[in-house]
């Protein structure tokens, strides 16, 4: 193998590990990872909002990446949708490790320390990251939970069954239905009903 075939080979080799580092975000070399930092619950996005200003103030963006407050759509009913975090008091960084950088995630307001061993940064592994990307990506399905549990008693709003009460059954999230056990004569029959149609006793 000739000299030039070589540097093009160790090109190509290159340009493929920089490939597979952009495939789970990355970016093009090695150098970012993920992080978990720890927040006061409540200031997530605050925390985020912070880090962010703080590193374009400080020059430090090209080091410090994307940041995550990981939530899920909590439906209540029809048309009533409110984001619902998965993590309370986290956030997700991606960032160059260094004296600079974690200086400034550490002095950052809400910010309360990273999640590791003596609060010392412990990258996520590469599997965790690809898990949490993906999602975002579109790849999975969309997160999404329901503020009712099965077993708890609801009323009917609204419907052929209206003022009835029964007991959750079982929970379409994909379809937007319930199926509640309602007694009707006596017996307990399964009656499948719309979310937007129930509300939960207290």
């Amino acid at each position: 193998m000739t000299e030039s075939e070589e540097q093009q080979e160790q090109s190509e080799q290159e340009q493929e590990a920089g490939g597979a580092a952009i495939g789970i975000g990355l970016g093009p070399t090695s150098a970012k990872r993920w992080y978990v930092v720890h927040t006061f619950t409540g200031h997530e996005n605050k925390a985020k909002a912070s880090i962010e200003r703080r590193a374009a103030t400080e020059g430090l963006s090209d080091e410090i990446g994307r940041i995550l407050v990981l939530t899920e759509d909590e439906l209540r009913g029809k048309r009533q949708v409110r984001k619902h975090k998965l993590f309370p008091g986290y956030v997700i960084i991606e960032m160059e490790l260094n004296d600079r950088t974690q200086h400034l995630v550490r002095g950052t307001a809400g910010v309360t320390g990273f999640i590791g061993p003596g609060r010392q940064p412990v990258a996520l592994e590469r599997e965790e990251v690809e898990n949490i990307l993906s999602t975002l990506d579109g790849e999975e399905a969309p997160r999404m939970r329901v503020a009712f549990e099965r077993g708890d008693m609801m009323r009917v709003t609204s419907g052929p069954f209206e003022n009835f009460h029964g007991r959750i059954e079982e929970i379409n999230v994909p379809k937007e239905k319930l199926t509640l056990l309602i007694s009707i004569f006596g017996r307990d029959t399964p009656v499948e009903v719309e979310l937007g149609d129930v509300e939960k006793l207290q």
